[in-house]
């Protein structure tokens, strides 16, 4: 089974070209199936059973595994048996019908304008780096706009003078706190973390490539963190804190 686990991450980065995040998420949920079916003296792939799928997600289930780690799991060994069965691997698909447990969707509940209003002090001016994060969490409060949305504007996507930003072809105005901070950002950190490299998105990493999610992230919970904001905080809930605070926009 391994093998076939092996060619089947290739195939997702080569062909399905999915996400890395997918790839090392389906990748350690297959492994564990794998684990589970050793145990059950289960390790050529052809003779696997449903019955033997079924009983593994009642184990996860048994484990008091989350709804949506189940899910996942799921997911990855319904794929993985959709490239099987193409590639002739498998002669019939039997992943076909496990059944994903119902997910409840918690309410995500905004930051206050409080912990926002400390959170958007714990960066370091006196760092590039601190004065880019800055000026994404401003943006990211002033004008609602989603992660992916954040890192794929570029640099040519902003208008100070007029105070708004261009994302996926629309334009999201800013206030002057917001403004200020991209301004500083634009003027000195950018160009030093830039380096000699030219990428044209608006925020850069260290290297001087594009931020990703995760790093967005990261970097959100690490002043979370500092600031002292117990709550498990994501990009999500500055949006929710933008929306509150913008209930006409």
């Amino acid at each position: 089974m391994e093998l076939e686990i092996q060619q089947f991450i290739l195939y997702l980065q080569n062909v399905k070209r999915t996400s890395e995040n997918t790839r090392v998420s389906y990748e350690r949920d297959l492994h564990k199936l794998k684990h589970f079916l050793n145990k059950q003296s289960v390790q050529d792939i052809g003779a696997i059973t449903t019955t033997n799928l079924n009983s593994y997600i009642l184990y996860l289930e048994k484990e008091k595994f989350a709804p949506s780690t189940i899910s996942r799991n799921i997911a990855a060994i319904k794929s993985f048996y959709n490239y099987l069965t193409k590639d002739g691997k498998v002669q019939q698909d039997i992943a076909e019908e496990l059944k994903a447990p119902k997910v409840e969707k918690k309410t995500v509940e905004p930051l206050t304008e409080s912990e926002v209003a400390i959170l958007l002090q714990q960066p370091n001016l006196e760092t590039s780096k601190g004065i880019r994060d800055r000026a994404m969490l401003e943006l990211l409060y002033a004008t609602g706009v989603r992660v992916s949305e954040l890192i794929a504007l570029k640099e040519t996507e902003v208008n100070l003078n007029l105070g708004y930003v261009t994302c996926r072809n629309r334009t999201v105005s800013f206030g002057s706190q917001a403004g200020n901070a991209l301004k500083l950002y634009l003027e000195t950190a950018r160009k030093e973390l830039a380096g000699e490299k030219h990428c044209d998105c608006l925020f850069l990493n260290c290297s001087g490539g594009q931020m990703s999610r995760q790093g967005v992230w990261k970097v959100l919970k690490s002043y979370a963190k500092k600031a002292g904001i117990e709550t498990d905080i994501t990009p999500h809930m500055i949006r929710n804190a933008y929306v509150k605070a913008h209930p006409a926009k």
